[in-house]
């Protein structure tokens, strides 16, 4: 059956997307998973991929040509199939999913009941003034969200900008906003529960209005539209739902707890009430760490007999006892382990290491510093100096893809920040044309940014080079996988004093060790070490990256 694929929401602020280009045409057979458009959004021009196969029968958008979110983009289907009703019917609300469409036909056949009341789930538009939210792609990497925190309950009025729900991706947990105004009449995905992208998140429209006939995937049903329309059942999944979950409603001065996903899911497993968890996080927001740091005290006394010898066993594991538990990999840590895999095992890596003399740096830094409401780090000198090494080596700025080898007119440094769950990478837009200060404030921003998951998608792309840093914690050397599509990547030791030999004679030295590891591709050896070469000059004299 063909079906239709509409505009993709590709960022959070994206309302209209333009083709850039069409890598399959009308006749071509697709694959899941196969490229089938270069779309260029508010932020970047992004690859779309199919999701699912067939032929490619239909190119509604042109090249070049600009449409809202959600338009018909193509159709794809079984060939030589024929989708004039189908194309006839595309004025319909563009939020309606081609699969609502196919449960739509796919309950005309199965239920047998009178043409007036099986109308409704027949219908192929939706009713007047309904809109069907769909899961935002709110990174380009993002295939999946978990909704964090509903900001909005079934039954709440909604204006146009409100925050609907908080939702975690693979690089950080972000405000949804509502593009349209009504009232909540259905949440499709729960707090704490992950849907993949453009799947049915939530239904808004005119108070009143029947959505029951509306439905998203098989099995999602919503435990909050139950409790508003029909009491029975809204008993029964408050008999089952997990404690954690009634805890999380409310502290105990009546506000609103904000728990992230994985804290609470530990808290359920541990039995630990959140009400009693002070949260070290943005906005007392509880984390991780906050429930296994938790010491129960008073709430251990007031525990039922059984299960207070049950936490008084448990700290007492008998010598060559096995104890393993199971975590839920997260959106984030999912992507970073997908992405160093295929830069890994695709990139013929290699890594060259030199010796830097940093008494000048320090000096420098010293002197700098020394102007007021300045600051500037050893590692915004390295980010400095890589800029301007690679305006002398344009072949370390590049990427590589099969036909061809890209040469990056425009130096941006990712720099490789370490949060709690995981490592993301803020880019410093034209870095080369930043001095100390701007990137010393810059880095700032970004990394607290990052560390609080505030961070925005847009903030982490677009990046021709990477720096990554250990010497704050007393790495003397080490390697990084390349962050691709880069072709290099900088990992930066810790300075240390030992003896060196200058002019003749054995005094004692600071030094730090950098490594450069480089994808052979497009970075052959005597390139990578003329790079360093360059960097060490800069470094070992910062009064050149001032001219």
């Amino acid at each position: 059956m063909a079906k239709i694929i509409t505009m993709p929401r590709l960022s959070d602020t994206m309302t209209e997307g333009t083709v850039a280009t069409w890598l399959k045409k009308v006749g071509d057979t697709v694959k899941e998973g196969d490229i089938l458009a270069e779309i260029e959004t508010d932020k970047a021009t992004m690859e779309f991929e199919a999701f699912d196969a067939g032929t490619l029968l239909y190119i509604g958008i042109k090249e070049g040509e600009t449409a809202p979110v959600d338009s018909v983009l193509a159709v794809i289907g079984k060939e030589g199939e024929d989708i004039s009703a189908l194309l006839e019917g595309k004025a319909a609300p563009a939020a309606e999913s081609s699969e609502k469409k196919e449960e739509t036909k796919k309950e005309e056949k199965e239920e047998s009941k009178p043409a007036a009341e099986a109308a409704p789930a027949a219908s192929s538009e939706l009713p007047k003034g309904v809109i069907v939210v769909t899961m935002p792609r709110l990174s380009d990497t993002m295939t999946e969200g978990t909704v964090a925190t509903w900001l909005k309950k079934v039954g709440d009025t909604v204006k146009e900008g409100d925050i609907l729900a908080e939702i975690e991706t693979d690089k950080a947990t972000m405000e949804f906003e509502s593009f349209q105004s009504g009232t909540l009449l259905k949440i499709g995905v729960q707090e704490g529960e992950s849907a993949p992208v453009d799947s049915l998140l939530a239904i808004i429209g005119p108070a009143g209005t029947d959505v029951s006939g509306i439905t998203g995937k098989e099995g999602s049903a919503p435990a909050a539209e139950a409790k508003a329309d029909t009491p029975k059942e809204s008993k029964k999944e408050e008999a089952e739902a997990p404690k954690a979950e009634e805890a999380v409603a409310a502290n105990n001065d009546g506000g609103r707890l904000f728990v992230s996903p994985l804290a609470r899911k530990i808290a359920e497993e541990k039995g630990v009430n959140l009400n009693q968890v002070k949260g070290s996080g943005e906005n007392g927001r509880i984390v991780k760490k906050d429930i296994e740091n938790y010491t129960p005290q008073a709430a251990q006394q007031a525990a039922a007999p059984q299960g207070a010898a049950k936490a008084e066993v448990k700290p007492f594991i008998p010598a060559g006892e096995v104890s393993t538990e199971e975590v839920k990999n997260n959106q984030m840590r999912k992507t970073i382990a997908r992405r160093l895999a295929e830069s890994k095992f695709t990139a013929p890596e290699y890594s060259l290491t030199i010796e830097l003399d940093m008494d000048n740096a320090i000096a420098s830094r010293g002197v700098i510093n020394a102007v007021p409401d300045t600051k500037v780090s050893f590692n915004d000198l390295v980010v400095k100096a890589c800029a301007m090494a690679l305006r002398k080596h344009p072949q370390v700025n590049t990427q590589w893809k099969d036909d061809v080898t890209i040469y990056n007119k425009h130096i941006s440094i990712g720099v490789a920040v370490a949060v709690e769950d995981g490592l993301l990478v803020p880019v410093l837009k034209f870095a080369d044309n930043m001095s100390l200060s701007q990137i010393g404030a810059a880095v700032k921003d970004l990394a607290g940014k990052a560390k609080n998951k505030k961070i925005a998608p847009a903030e982490m792309e677009g990046s021709t080079f990477t720096v990554s840093n250990l010497g704050m914690f007393g790495i003397q050397e080490f390697t990084s996988i390349i962050n691709q599509p880069n072709s290099a990547i900088l990992s930066v030791g810790a300075i240390i004093q030992k003896p060196v030999v200058k002019d003749g004679q054995i005094v004692v030295g600071n030094v730090m060790k950098v490594t450069l590891t480089c994808d052979h591709r497009t970075v052959d050896g005597a390139t990578g070490a003329q790079f360093l070469q360059t960097l060490k000059q800069y470094i070992e004299n910062p009064v050149t990256m001032l001219a």
